[in-house]
Parts: C-alpha cells; structure tokens; sequence
C-alpha cells in the first residue's frame, strides 16, 4: 500500500515540475506587453512560489492570447525579386553547371596527362627491353 502512495505522489510530483516548467516557458517566451493582467517578473515570482496555484492562474489569466497564428516564414521570404538577396554559390544553377564542366576539363586533362606518362613508360620499357637482347 506504502508502494503504491509513493508512486502516486511522484507521478504528482512530476505532473507539478511540467505544470511548472511550461508555465515559466510560456511566460518567458512571450513578447514584451503580451503577457496580461501582471507584469512579467510577477508571473515569475508567483508560478516559483505557488507552483501549482500559479501556474493554472496565469494559464487562465496571465497567458497571452493568441489571435491569429504566427507567421511562417515563405519561399521567397517575401522579398520582390529584385531586392532578394544574392544566392549563394551552391544554389546557383548557373555556377555548379560550370563547376561542373571545369571538374570534367580537369579530369580530362589529368586521365590525358596519365596516359601520356603510360605511353612514355611502356616506351622506355620496350626500348630497355631491345637493347638487353628480348625477352631475357
């Protein structure tokens, strides 16, 4: 039976210790001027002292009411497209095609510079081999 009152009352306790923390998150999130009926440092002081009592009280009295939802930031952010700000690098389609097209000259130009250096090799190697007589 003891067992069991423990376990109720540290179910209680935590339910408490959120009721509490999202009271203060509330309070402290919201705009200055949002929060009603005290000032901020109020709320704060009440919901640490009577943590129950004060955090249902500023949910039913304190909190701000919300109206409309806050806005979302959208594509484009709103922005007229002459005024947008730059694109970086990386969104540029423009910028990676050429990127691109000079990683492809690049590799190119390398795989041409190694084949260069096989043909040269495998030259010396015959001419190395002629000179000792064939295959021996």
């Amino acid at each position: 039976m003891m067992h069991a009152m423990g376990r109720f009352y540290m179910f209680f306790f935590a339910l408490e210790i959120l009721l509490v923390a999202l009271a203060l998150i509330s309070c402290l999130s919201a705009e200055d001027g949002e929060v009603r009926a005290l000032p901020r440092y109020v709320w704060i002081i009440l919901i640490l002292l009577f943590p129950i009592v004060g955090s249902i009280v500023y949910f039913a009295v304190g909190r701000p009411i919300q109206t409309a939802p806050r806005s979302t930031w959208r594509v484009g952010g709103g922005f007229p497209e002459a005024t947008r700000p730059p694109r970086a690098p990386d969104d540029d389609p423009d910028f990676l095609a050429k990127l691109d097209e000079q990683n492809r000259q690049q590799d190119a130009e390398l795989l041409r510079r190694w084949e260069a250096d096989l043909r040269r090799r495998e030259e010396e190697l015959r001419k190395k081999q002629d000179s000792t007589g064939g295959d021996a």
